[in-house]
C-alpha cells in the first residue's frame, strides 16, 4: 500500500468522516473504561491492566474500521515474555502508546504527570503504575524513573520508554535522553528497541487520520549487564534510525 505522504495531506471528505468517528469512539469507549478501571481499583493489579489493554485493542479496532488504519509488526520472535525488559521507541504519535500497550507484555510507561490529572481516564491511568514525572524537574525525574523503574522490572513489569520525550514529526528522530540506558545499566535488564512509522498516518497534532498500515519493527535484545549507560543508548538510537529509514 502506498505511504501517505504527511506534506501533502488526502483531505478526502471521508477521512473527516472517519477521523470524526474515531474520535466519537476513543473518547466514549475512554470514559466507560476508565469508570471500569476505577471501579476495580480494589481487585489486582492485572484485572485492571487487562481492561486499560482491552481498550487499546478496540481503538486499534475501530482506526482499522473508521479510517482504514492498520498494523503490521516484525520481530516478535525477539519478545522474551518471561523476562521484563526496557523498551525504548521513537515517539510520533498517540497510537504508538495505545499499541504498545496491546501488542506488548504487561508493562509500566514513563510519562508526563499531567496525563494523570485528566477527569476519570486519566484517573485511571494512574491507577496502572505507570511512572509520571515533571520534565522540568529533570533531576528528580531520573531519580524517580530510577526508582520506581527498578521495582517494577524486579515485579516483572516491562517498562516502556520514549527517550526523544516528546512526538516528533515522521521520519525525525530526536536524541535520545539517557534515563532509559541509566535505568538498564543500574538494573541490568535488557533492552528493546522498537521503532514505527506511526506519524505518517496518525500525524502529532493532528485531527485527521489517514488509511495505510504502520509498520513497527521490535529489534533485538541489547544486553546491559556491565555496559555504561551511553553505549547502550547509543546502540538503541543507531538501530531505530535505521530501522525508520528501512521503512
Amino acid at each position: 500500500m502506498t505511504q501517505h505522504n504527511t506534506l501533502s495531506p488526502d483531505l478526502r471528505p471521508k477521512n473527516y468522516l472517519g477521523s470524526t468517528l474515531l474520535f466519537i469512539g476513543i473518547f466514549s469507549t475512554a470514559t466507560i473504561a476508565g469508570i471500569l478501571i476505577l471501579l476495580t481499583t480494589p481487585l489486582p493489579f492485572n484485572v485492571r491492566y487487562q481492561i486499560s489493554r482491552a481498550w487499546c485493542g478496540s481503538v486499534l479496532w475501530m482506526s482499522k474500521v473508521f479510517c482504514g488504519l492498520r498494523y503490521e509488526v516484525e520481530g516478535l520472535e525477539h519478545l522474551n515474555t518471561g523476562q521484563a525488559s526496557i523498551v525504548l521507541s521513537n515517539h510520533q504519535s498517540a497510537w504508538e502508546t495505545l499499541a504498545l500497550r496491546y501488542l506488548l507484555p504487561t508493562q509500566a510507561v514513563l510519562l508526563k504527570r499531567s496525563l494523570t490529572w485528566f477527569p476519570i481516564w486519566g484517573w485511571a491511568l494512574s491507577t496502572l503504575k505507570p511512572i509520571s514525572i515533571d520534565r522540568k524537574k529533570q533531576r528528580e525525574a531520573l531519580h524517580t524513573l530510577l526508582e520506581k523503574g527498578k521495582l517494577y522490572l524486579n515485579q516483572g513489569l516491562w517498562m516502556v520508554v520514549f527517550p526523544e520525550g516528546t512526538r516528533t514529526a515522521a521520519g525525525e528522530v530526536k536524541k535520545f535522553s539517557a534515563g532509559g540506558a541509566i535505568l538498564a545499566q543500574q538494573s541490568g535488564f535488557p533492552v528493546v528497541p522498537v521503532a514505527h512509522n506511526a506519524g505518517n498516518y496518525w500525524p502529532r497534532y493532528s485531527f485527521l487520520k489517514y488509511p495505510g498500515t504502520i509498520k513497527v519493527k521490535i529489534g533485538p535484545l541489547i544486553e546491559s549487564r556491565g555496559r555504561k549507560a551511553a553505549d547502550i543508548n547509543a546502540e538503541a538510537e543507531s538501530w531505530i534510525i535505521q530501522a525508520i529509514k528501512e521503512m
